[in-house]
Parts: C-alpha cells; structure tokens; sequence
C-alpha cells in the first residue's frame, strides 16, 4: 500500500536535471567551475547577443548518449534542439535551449530497491519516458533584508547560465516518497558511476522535481499533478512526497479542488506551498533553433560508446549476492559509491575472502574514510595490506581484536600488517599448554565467580574469556581459550 489512506494511491514521477561533468558549456567554451566570482564565467554566446552563433560541444553527446544507454533507453536515429521561450531573470537569452519533441533518447527504465520502513525490501523496475539535452539558467541570489518583506533586491550570477544538462524524466511508475528517493539516489548513483556527473546535490549538480497526484485504487483515472520544486537532498524528496500525499488526500476528502500548479518545499517548516500555476507546453512557444543543426549518431559511434559503460551498480549489487553470496545489505551498501566497489573487489582479487573483506570495508574502514572525507583510492591502507591482514586473521596468526588495533595505523601510514605485528609481538597465541595455564590461574583468582557460573549464571563465561584477553592484551586465540575454558568450567 502506498502512503495513503486504504483507499488513496499515489501517483508519483520525477525530472531529474543532471549536470554533466564537461569543463566547458553546451554551446561555448566559458567554464564550468564551481565556486568562482559571480558572472566570470559568461561570454557573448552565453548571453545570447547578436551575432552570436551556438555550437555544440561534442563531449556533452557523449556523456548524454552514455547516460541514456545506462538507462536502457533507445537512442534517437535523429533529434534536434529546440528554442523554450520564457522570460525569467536568470535566463540572459529570455528562452533555452532544449529539445522538445525530439530528444535523444526515449523508452527505457532502471531497477531500484526499496527498503521501506517495517517492510521487506523489494526490486521494482522504474520507466523512464525519455532523457533530453539542455542548457541551465542562471541563479538568482536574493539579498538585503526588511522586517516584513524579507529580501529587499535580487543579484543574478550568470556562471551556471549554459552548463550543459540531461533532463531525465521518468514514467509515473512511483507509489510513493521511498520509492522517489530511492530512483532519484539510483539516478545519481549511475551517473557516478559512468563519471559523467559528480552527482553534488549541495552544488546543483544534481536537482530533482518531483510529480505528484493521487487517486482512488490502482485503476481509477490519474488526478491532479502538482509539481515539487526546491529540493535539494534525498531526504528532501521523500518528504516532500509524504507531505503532499497527505495535503491531497485530506483537500480531496473535504471536497476541495486540486489545481495544478508549482509548489516549492520548505524544509524549515516541513511543508509544500503554492509558488505560481503550472505552465503548460503551449506557453513556452517551442520552435526548432535555426542556428543547430540535427543530432545524428552512427552505430559505429554508438558501439564504441556502449563498451566503455562500466559495470552498473545493479549488475553489482545481483552478482555480489549470486556469485560471492554477500547478504543484499552487504551488496547495496558496497556498491552505493564505486570507489568503495573497486577497493572491495581488489582486496578479493588478493584472495580475501569476500564476506570477511565486506565486514572491514563496510565497518571500521568506511567509518574512517567518512569521518576524514576521502575516497578509498586516497587512504594509505592498500587492498593488497588488508588482504594480508585478512589471511592472517584466518590462518590464526593475530586475533580479530588484534587487527583492529593495528587497523588505526595501517589506515594512516599503510605499513605491512605483518611487520606490524612481528615490530610488536602481537602473534596470536595459539599454544594449548600456555592458554589452559592462564584460564588456570583465572579460574583460581576468581572463586566466587567460578562457583556463581558453576551455579547457573552462564553469563559470566564473558567475564572470564574478558579476563582472558586482558592478561594476553588479546593474543589469546579465541577459540582456542573458549574451548578450554567450558572444559575447566564444566570438569
């Protein structure tokens, strides 16, 4: 059931803008870079004057088409750009370009996994209606201050103004804020890994609208769409989704009419509200830009572009738990980024074991590489090293408490785990005669507990094996010193 009352359903879709990761503009050569001065990156085709001619950049088809191809749509034998006409003051032309009726790429669809709170995770497959090619506005950044109107003027940067874009738009295929989420994370999560966008949602290089409208039961006509802006975090979009379910059902219940219109999320205040009425195709006035022409791409072209798609995070996340038997947990969190994929599968190419390669990785390791910012590729701990330090956890030459002791270090400086250890006299303790003299002595400095476990308290078998790590500073096999101390406990 979707989140609704038992009769509602919704009906939701999502247009994804995806910045893609060129160093130049669409149709110029200005910059991409982020963060500069206001209005450094602009020049005389940016700003539309006369004179001027558009041409395309030839690494924007590349990334768009790649995109597309990951996103199992079919690619157009022949597309073309078109002129939106709109006034706005971001837009330094006063219209975009896009393209309209004739994108380059069309009919496709992605599987995402949905992991609903106090439900089974489940695979559903989203449609994707079609992927375009388009330049970004500019941005507007409100200023000053007044007690009652709040912002007292409005500044324009220019800089994002023609950055190159692909509009994703999916089917109406979504049920609900979870499921929107998770397709717009899967979205990014593919463009990452194609390395087309750096998916920074903080940066804008990644926003989501999201459609939204809700009817009576499955079958029943589609209701009124309303549109989502302003959303700038996963987070963002589910609630945004829960929010306005609920505004529309309770508006239908009380007979109250739903138009169409845009909205924009408040995340101050948790709530969607009314920003201007919903405009149709017809007012943007579309006509084919003259100074373009028609996008044809050969098969040839096509063909060697679909051989340098790398492996998806879907393909990974199926053959992670049908070849290497890794939970779906354990699949999904390794292959959200592919820094953290690739590092995982050199250290089972050293001959680690994969669900002991997987623990480290997506525990102690993943903490460290969060807390200080990096990508798996920048920490000094190399796959070769863990997966030494993995053979010896196996071959019983350190403790699993011991190698996360040294974990620390070998994170910071990269040494062999095995240096480490022989530097230390960190070597496991694996001697029968040794370990049962220890538990000896234990068992003889702690009578009162000895008598309480031999009286049912079989908690305290943890008391002892801690007293046990404690006198070896952990070097005592585990196993090992388990065993031994039953055999004492239950003579």
């Amino acid at each position: 059931m979707t989140e609704a009352s038992n009769s509602w359903e919704a009906v939701i879709g999502l247009e994804t803008h995806v910045q893609l990761k060129t160093h130049s503009k669409i149709f110029t050569d200005a910059s991409t870079s982020f963060g500069d001065d206001p209005n450094t990156h602009i020049d005389p085709v940016v700003c539309g004057l006369p004179g001027t001619l558009p041409v395309m950049n030839k690494k924007v088809l590349e990334y768009a088409v790649k995109a597309a191809m990951a996103l199992n749509l079919k690619i157009a034998k022949h597309s073309k750009f078109d002129r939106k006409q709109y006034f706005y003051p971001d837009l330094p032309k006063n219209y975009q370009i896009s393209q309209y009726d004739e994108p380059i790429a069309e009919d496709g669809w992605i599987e995402v996994e949905v992991a609903e709170k106090g439900k089974q995770t489940y695979l559903k497959r989203i449609g994707i209606e079609r992927l375009h090619m388009e330049e970004d506005a500019g941005k507007l950044v409100h200023a000053g201050s007044d007690r009652l109107a709040g912002s007292t003027h409005s500044l324009v940067d220019y800089n994002r103004a023609g950055i190159a874009l692909a509009e994703i738009v999916s089917k109406p295929d979504l049920r609900s804020g979870r499921e929107a989420a998770e397709y717009a994370s899967e979205i990014r999560r593919i463009m990452r890994y194609l390395d087309v966008s750096d998916g920074n949602m903080q940066e804008g290089s990644l926003r989501c609208d999201v459609n939204i409208s809700v009817r009576q039961g499955p079958n029943a006509p589609f209701g009124t769409k309303v549109e989502i802006k302003n959303m700038n975090s996963f987070s963002a979009i589910q609630k945004a989704c829960e929010y306005e379910i609920k505004r529309q059902i309770t508006a239908y219940e009380a007979n109250q009419p739903i138009v169409q219109e845009t909205r924009l999320w408040d995340e101050s205040k948790q709530l969607t509200k009314s920003m201007r009425s919903k405009e149709g195709a017809s007012d943007y006035r579309y006509f084919p830009d003259p100074d373009l022409g028609p996008i044809a791409v050969s098969e040839k072209q096509k063909a060697e572009w679909r051989s340098e798609l790398p492996e998806l995070p879907s393909q990974k996340r199926h053959r992670y738990a049908e070849v290497l038997d890794l939970s779906p947990y354990d699949a999904r969190v390794l292959t959200d980024e592919k820094s953290m994929a690739d590092y995982f599968e050199e250290v089972i190419e050293e001959g680690a074991d994969a669900k002991i390669a997987a623990n480290w990785i997506t525990g102690d390791i993943a903490a460290y590489v969060n807390t200080n910012q990096l990508n798996y590729q920048e920490i000094a701990l190399k796959p070769i090293k863990l997966a030494e330090m993995i053979e010896m956890i196996r071959t019983g030459t350190i403790s699993g408490k011991i190698a996360k002791d040294i974990l620390p270090e070998l994170l910071e400086k990269g040494e062999s785990p095995n240096s480490i250890v022989e530097k230390r006299g960190l070597t496991m303790i694996s001697d029968h005669e040794t370990i049962e003299k220890i538990i000896e002595k234990i068992l003889k400095n702690n009578p009162n507990e000895v008598d309480a476990f031999r009286g049912g308290k079989k908690k305290l078998q943890g008391f002892f094996i801690g007293q046990i790590m404690k006198s070896t500073n952990g070097k005592a096999d585990p196993k090992l010193a388990n065993k031994i101390l039953n055999e004492k406990l239950n003579a």
